[in-house]
């Protein structure tokens, strides 16, 4: 893990998650690790990689387009976004994100949220990453911040056979979010760190929440629930 220099505020914010001593933290990754939507970037990455027809481009930017235009739900898109993979092999679909992930996503990871994990872990404390982003890109970009595989929970398809089928097998997308936790890790967050409004059922049963990089839905509501509120330093190019 690269480590990067980072103002005195964002030392501050380190050390005052630190001092909670959490022993499970849970961290939405698009907007709150890293500056990017690396779930929307992915996406349309792809569709100029020739892995589809170009049919199946052509109809996919036109959903997008609906999903832009609030015709398709966050929910529909962010499961579709894995599902178009259908009849891919695993692998293949693993080796783009892989290609993706570095030069697009890895230049906007906010330096102080890295060392909190860093930090977090040598503490002992169980990170997770939880995020309605494929599971591909997540599982990809977590080797920046030595979170393993088996502590991701994202968007995912049932693989048979080492392709990829047109079955969910979860979608950790608002009340998604803090129902997975529960079925899969078991127990509530000691601290949770999100962005927007998708990650508040997480924020919800979290000890200490964090609004980190918040859009403006979620800052409103954080300052209500006097929940902390975090700006990122500008990354680290």
């Amino acid at each position: 893990m690269t480590i990067a220099k980072f103002s005195d505020k964002a030392s501050q914010f380190v050390d005052s998650v630190l001092r909670l001593q959490p022993s499970f933290a849970a961290f939405d990754c698009d907007g709150t690790l890293w500056a990017a939507d690396a779930g929307e970037g992915f996406f349309l990455w792809e569709l100029q990689q020739g892995l589809f027809s170009d049919e199946v481009v052509r109809q996919l930017t036109a959903r997008y387009a609906d999903y832009r235009q609030g015709r398709v739900s966050e929910d529909d898109m962010c499961g579709e976004m894995v599902t178009l993979h259908a009849g891919l092999a695993d692998a293949e679909v693993q080796r783009a994100a892989a290609e993706y992930f570095d030069p697009n996503i890895a230049p906007s990871i906010f330096p102080e949220m890295q060392e909190l994990v860093r930090r977090l872990h040598e503490n002992g404390c169980e990170v997770w990453a939880v995020s309605s982003t494929c599971d591909w890109v997540i599982r990809d970009g977590m080797k920046h911040f030595d979170i393993p595989r088996n502590r991701v929970v994202a968007a995912a398809a049932r693989i048979e056979d080492g392709r990829v089928t047109g079955d969910l097998t979860q979608l950790p997308s608002g009340e998604g979010k803090s129902r997975l936790i529960r079925s899969i890790i078991n127990k509530d967050p000691d601290a949770a760190f999100g962005n927007s409004r998708w990650d508040v059922a997480m924020l919800n049963i979290a000890r200490h929440a964090f609004a980190v990089n918040p859009n403006l839905d979620l800052h409103e509501l954080a300052e209500e629930r006097n929940w902390t509120v975090y700006w990122p330093d500008r990354p680290a190019k």
